[in-house]
């Protein structure tokens, strides 16, 4: 039943594939009072309970992001929580530090080492290292549900809401909504890049900013892109994008397209390969683990590597400074080494 619910939460998350202050109040069963007096039931059904604070053993729960901080350790945004990896053991920072009881939906390690977290219903969390600070729509965010993070060049900190994006300045936020001509107020990816354009994916079409004008992204046939989950920028100025269309790729004049298949995330690593995680075309309840080769990338045909292919989903994909590959799934995360896949769990899950 547990796993069957979790399904048919990430399904509603990636919609069907076919087609500022002060700590929030930390007892998920309580309503509570917002400043104009409305009552507001603190609780996420689909948080994840869990006693742990400190284990050996990896979260079980989907896993959405991972990212390794400048110390080396590692961050999960996970339906159990914050938790924390140091090499040696796991941390439940949700349970640890009484945070709101919401499930984590994406991580960021900002310029000054600040590291932030987005939930889905208790806004955002902010980490200097010591303690938490929470920005929900009291303090001006767009929205509590948090979709993703980006730092410009200029250190603001882009949030993309399901109300639309909100920019932080370090002082106050900025929100941009269709109001302002956003495609879309469910924002999915929010990248910048080389020449300062913003580009968005969100459930709608995908779009840039060019810090005056949102302008909807079209492939050469005047299409666009919908529901696009993830969007990069890659070492050689490329952008990349995946979602309900496949995958694509802009080199600023012609498009090129990898796959049809529904993409949720695109990384790409120390030597410029390419990675994915995908629906598989011959079953739907079947994800896929790629790997592009980046000598191939320019052919006629790229090489793409099945790394992994089970019936499971896989969301945010990461190379750790050792070189292994960090995969997020429907029951915790995974590393892969290059031969093997380590789930850290009490029994080693051998693929």
């Amino acid at each position: 039943m547990k796993k069957y619910l979790q399904i048919k939460l990430v399904l509603l998350l990636f919609v069907s594939i076919t087609s500022c202050n002060g700590q929030k109040e930390t007892d998920p069963t309580k309503d509570n009072s917002n400043q104009t007096g409305n009552k507001v039931l603190d609780h996420d059904p689909y948080f994840v309970e869990s006693t742990a604070i400190t284990t050996s053993y990896g979260p079980s729960s989907i896993t959405r992001n991972i990212m390794q901080d400048r110390n080396g350790n590692f961050w999960f945004a996970t339906w159990e929580g914050i938790i924390r990896y140091d090499g040696k053991s796991f941390t439940n920072f949700t349970n640890k530090e009484g945070l709101r009881r919401f499930h984590v939906f994406s991580v960021l390690e900002d310029k000054a080492g600040n590291l932030w977290f987005g939930t889905i219903g208790a806004g955002v969390y902010r980490y200097d290292g010591k303690s938490f600070t929470n920005f929900t729509t009291e303090e001006g965010l767009a929205h509590d549900r948090i979709g993703c993070f980006y730092e410009d060049k200029t250190g603001k900190i882009w949030i993309g809401t399901e109300g639309g994006i909100s920019v932080y300045d370090g002082k106050s936020f900025t929100n941009f909504t269709t109001n302002e001509g956003l495609t879309n107020n469910d924002v999915n990816s929010i990248i910048e890049d080389k020449t300062g354009k913003i580009w968005i994916g969100t459930r709608g079409n995908a779009c840039f900013y060019d810090g005056t004008t949102f302008t909807n992204f079209t492939n050469k046939e005047g299409q666009p892109f919908t529901n696009v989950r993830s969007i990069i920028e890659d070492t050689k100025g490329n952008i990349w994008l995946g979602g309900n269309d496949g995958l694509w790729r802009y080199d600023g004049n012609s498009f090129t397209n990898y796959t049809r298949n529904f993409v949720g995330y695109i990384y790409e690593d120390k030597k410029g390969n390419i990675w994915t995680s995908s629906v598989a075309p011959d079953n739907q309840h079947q994800w896929i683990l790629s790997r592009y080769d980046e000598k191939s990338l320019n052919d006629e045909k790229a090489t793409a590597t099945i790394i992994l292919k089970k019936e499971d989903m896989f969301f945010g994909i990461l190379e750790d400074k050792d070189g292994g590959i960090w995969l997020g799934t429907l029951n915790g995360v995974c590393r892969y080494d290059g031969n093997s896949f380590n789930y850290f769990k009490d029994k080693e899950v051998k693929e």
